[in-house]
C-alpha cells in the first residue's frame, strides 16, 4: 500500500504573522504590566530614523464616526538587529506613553516627563538618555534599560516561553553602505524646555537663545525610543 502523506502546514502569511505576535505581545503586557487597564490601539510598522517606535494618541479614526484609536508604530529597521526581549521592550515603552495619554498628564508632543518616567519604573524599566544606566530620565529624547529581574523582565520571560517570535525583519536595515551614509548626516538637536529644533554636526555644544540651556543631541538610531517625532 502506498504511503500515506500528511499535507504539509502552510506557513502563516507574513502580515498575519507579524501582526498576530505584536498583538499577542500587547494583550499579555496589558494584562501583566498595566492590569488590563490600556484601550485597544493599532499597531503598525513604520520606518521613523532615530526611533525603535512612537506613539500618537487619537491618530485612527473609524468610518462613519464609529470610534478612534492610538497608534503604536514599531520601527521594522531594529528587529532584526536587536533581542525579541528588547524589541518588546519598546513596545512597552510606547505603552507606557498611551497609558499616560489616558490617564495620566503628558507634556508636549515627544517630551517624557517625570509622570512617564514613574510609570515606567513601576513596569520594570528605567529611563535613561543614554541608553545606560544612569543617564537623565526625563527629556525630549529618552531611551530605557529593562530592570534585571523587573516586572518587565519576568512578564517577557513568561510571554517568550509560550513560542512567540518575531519572525520578519527587513533585510536591508543595517547595511554597512546606508549606515556609513548615515553617519555623515547632521544630528538633531532640541531644546529640553521649550522644544526648538536644531540641526548641526554630532557633538556640536548647541545652546537655545531663548532658554540658555544646552541643547539635546538626538541619539543613535541604535539605542533611541521616541513617543513622537515633530
Amino acid at each position: 500500500m502506498p504511503k500515506s502523506t500528511k499535507p504539509k502546514t502552510k506557513p502563516p502569511a507574513p502580515t498575519a504573522d507579524t501582526y498576530s505576535a505584536m498583538q499577542t505581545a500587547y494583550d499579555h503586557f496589558n494584562r501583566e504590566l498595566f492590569a488590563s487597564t490600556l484601550p485597544a490601539c493599532l499597531i503598525t510598522l513604520q520606518r521613523q530614523r532615530g526611533a525603535h517606535g512612537y506613539f500618537s494618541g487619537g491618530r485612527f479614526h473609524a468610518r462613519g464616526g464609529q470610534g478612534k484609536a492610538d497608534e503604536i508604530a514599531m520601527n521594522p529597521n531594529h528587529i532584526g538587529g536587536r533581542t525579541v526581549t528588547q524589541t518588546l521592550s519598546t513596545l512597552a515603552h510606547e505603552m507606557a506613553h498611551l497609558w499616560q495619554h489616558h490617564f495620566g498628564k503628558p507634556s508636549r508632543n515627544g517630551y517624557h516627563n517625570q509622570e512617564w518616567a514613574q510609570k515606567m519604573h513601576n513596569i520594570g524599566l528605567a529611563p535613561t538618555s543614554t541608553g545606560v544606566p544612569g543617564g537623565k530620565e526625563t527629556g525630549q529624547k529618552v531611551t530605557h534599560v529593562s530592570v534585571a529581574g523587573g516586572l518587565f523582565a519576568r512578564s517577557c520571560d513568561r510571554l517568550l516561553k509560550t513560542g512567540l517570535r518575531l519572525t520578519w525583519h527587513d533585510l536591508h536595515a543595517g547595511d554597512p553602505e546606508t549606515t556609513r551614509k548615515k553617519s555623515n548626516t547632521r544630528s538633531k538637536y532640541t531644546c529640553p524646555d521649550c522644544g526648538l529644533n536644531a540641526w548641526a554636526k554630532p557633538g556640536a555644544p548647541l545652546l537655545c537663545g531663548d532658554c540658555e540651556v544646552s541643547m539635546d543631541e538626538e541619539l543613535p538610531t541604535a539605542s533611541a525610543d521616541a513617543q513622537q517625532v515633530a
